[in-house]
């Protein structure tokens, strides 16, 4: 029995082996505060991010409101202004002219942007052409 006493290691110092582990330990908490400081920055720099968002959307719907309101006075005043116009053409002797209506305004601006693509020739008549032949 004195073989087996003999063969068995002396048993391990708890202080010796405890030791190292406490030391991987203080750098791995060092590593936490330091992930959890740097965490803390994000959020917070995150959370101002999204405020700075949020005031730069604020300020793009009002200029956004601002300038609808703008377009639709400019409408407006060009509506009242062509109106203007027409009234005063009508009232120089060109009364018996139509006010067309927007579809029929569109489809005369259509077409007239088509003949300006489109260089046109004079119609020959026949009151055209003898008075060519007289000169």
């Amino acid at each position: 029995m004195a073989d087996t006493n003999s063969s068995l290691s002396p048993p391990p110092d708890t202080r010796s082996s405890a030791s190292p582990k406490r030391d991987d330990l203080r750098p791995m908490g060092i590593k936490i505060a330091e992930l959890n400081e740097s965490q803390s920055e994000l959020l917070n720099r995150l959370q101002g991010l999204k405020q700075d968002l949020q005031d730069w959307k604020s300020k793009l719907d009002t200029q956004v409101k601002t300038y609808k309101e703008d377009f639709q006075e400019l409408r407006t005043t060009l509506q009242q202004q062509q109106d203007d116009l027409s009234d005063s053409l009508r009232n120089l002797g060109l009364e018996n002219l139509p006010e067309p209506s927007s579809k029929e305004a569109e489809d005369e601006d259509n077409a007239n942007a088509s003949n300006k693509a489109e260089p046109s020739l004079p119609e020959i008549t026949e009151e055209n052409s003898s008075a060519d032949a007289s000169t």
